[in-house]
């Protein structure tokens, strides 16, 4: 692997949940010293960003940013981690359309999930974390892998009985851990983290 994949394997990307052309609300800087603001969630792993833009660029909700590394940033001057709770509240009415659109533009990786899923314990499963789904449906996602593995949502729906919308079911699950951060499974949330970890 060349330097350059290297490089771009740590690059964090992000998609902006709100602007804020007047600096954040509760900086009590001057107006004038204030650099336009903003929210955003990161496209690999779905965390949740404060950040602050250069004052030369127009950014517009849902453009695509880079957080990390500071090196390769272009419209974003600092960046930090900030929970749910912590968006303002035009992010956080965005936040659902935004993880939806992800889910869709990565389907692939998506689909994946419920190609790969595998037990946490031995009574619990990691398709058990799904909202609605319980024994029934995990059984016949399990069943219908092992014939064959999915290769979009439709077929997913099409193939098991009873499982409507498997990617609203993800998106739903997405919002879940990141309203919830006592959550004790963190399915998508921090992936990157938890890989790089181990």
């Amino acid at each position: 692997m060349s330097e350059a994949d290297d490089d771009e394997m740590d690059v964090r990307r992000a998609v902006v949940l709100d602007y804020l052309a007047h600096g954040l609300s509760d900086d009590g800087r001057p107006q004038y010293a204030k650099s336009p603001a903003g929210y955003a969630v990161g496209i690999e792993d779905f965390q949740l960003y404060q950040v602050a833009f250069d004052e030369d660029e127009r950014i517009t909700i849902g453009s695509e940013i880079v957080i990390e590394p500071p090196a390769h940033r272009d419209v974003v001057t600092e960046a930090h981690r900030v929970e749910y709770d912590d968006l303002s509240s035009g992010a956080q009415s965005e936040l659902e359309y935004v993880v939806a659109d992800l889910v869709e533009e990565n389907e692939e990786r998506f689909v994946d999930f419920y190609n790969d899923a595998q037990p946490i314990t031995l009574r619990l499963h990691q398709l058990n974390l799904l909202p609605g789904i319980g024994k029934k449906l995990r059984n016949g996602i399990l069943d219908e892998r092992k014939r064959k593995p999915f290769e979009s949502f439709e077929e997913l729906s099409e193939r098991v009985s009873g499982l409507h919308d498997p990617d609203e079911i993800l998106v739903d699950r997405i919002l879940e851990e990141l309203r919830d951060d006592d959550l004790k499974y963190q399915t998508f949330v921090g992936r990157r983290e938890q890989q790089q970890d181990q």
